[in-house]
């Protein structure tokens, strides 16, 4: 497996956030391509090839980009500068655009729920056209209904961006579980921690890796068990002192894996 970063967790400016991330110690990087320098209108041909010489030269590459505009699918806005980002992420030699897509409920029958299927669609076949995929980050449903969704869609170009808290935190879902039940479509990971709690508005918290409900010996295992070999891209998105954060996950993954025997690229 790889371990890498959201360089964006880092709040600091594109170069800033990628020399950060090459002295935690990781391979790859995830960045957002939703606004400001680079957004995908910015990346011209000529700032294309800059930043793969830049990324070069920080021994770094892509994980993936995030492509997510904080809409769901259902929304017709998001379409167009969606595979605009599959576009320029893919100038820069990286095929993996996550996002949410919006929550999953196989269940209900409603406007909503067709037109996120049809927008689903439309994006996965537009990504599978160029040999991308848009990996869909598990989010509010549990496993067996993305999986359900995904199934019925029936599009090569959707995938998997598995993110174990978020299936702790607000699905209340078994993040060792869902391995199996998305094995057939995780593309991408990230590597974050949480806990269901009644001391915020919204019943959970993001924490530090290792101190939050995901078991990480299992969960690695899992991943592990069906040849996943991908990257781990930490996320840490709350408290004041994101490179000590990040590099202490970073750490931790690497003692992880070292005690399952897991390879490390």
């Amino acid at each position: 497996m790889k371990i890498g970063c959201i360089s964006d967790s880092f709040r600091l400016g594109f170069e800033d956030g990628i020399r950060a991330a090459a002295k935690v110690g990781v391979t790859g990087v995830q960045k957002y391509m939703t606004g400001g320098d680079f957004s995908a209108e910015n990346i011209t041909p000529s700032r294309v090839k800059e930043i793969r010489s830049f990324m070069e030269s920080q021994g770094l590459v892509f994980s993936a980009i995030c492509g997510d505009f904080g809409k769901n699918l259902d929304d017709d806005t998001v379409i167009e500068p969606s595979m605009r980002v599959l576009e320029r992420a893919k100038e820069l030699g990286v095929s993996i655009v996550t996002t949410h897509v919006g929550h999953i409920d196989m269940q209900e029958s409603s406007a909503r729920m067709e037109k996120l299927k049809e927008n689903a669609y439309k994006l996965a076949s537009f990504a599978d056209s160029i040999g991308s995929v848009f990996a869909c980050e598990t989010g509010t449903e549990k496993a067996v209904q993305l999986r359900a969704f995904l199934d019925q869609l029936g599009a090569k170009g959707l995938r998997v961006n598995l993110d174990p808290a978020n299936l702790v935190m607000v699905a209340h879902d078994d993040p060792v579980q869902a391995v199996y039940t998305l094995r057939d479509y995780i593309v991408h990971t990230h590597a974050k921690d949480g806990i269901v709690t009644d001391k915020t508005p919204h019943g959970w918290l993001e924490v530090p890796l290792g101190t939050g409900g995901v078991d990480w010996d299992k969960y690695l295992a899992a991943l592990c068990d069906i040849g996943f070999d991908g990257y781990l891209t930490i996320e840490r998105e709350v408290g004041d002192q994101p490179a000590e954060d990040i590099g202490m996950a970073v750490r931790f993954l690497k003692e992880k894996l070292a005690g399952l025997n897991i390879p490390l690229d």
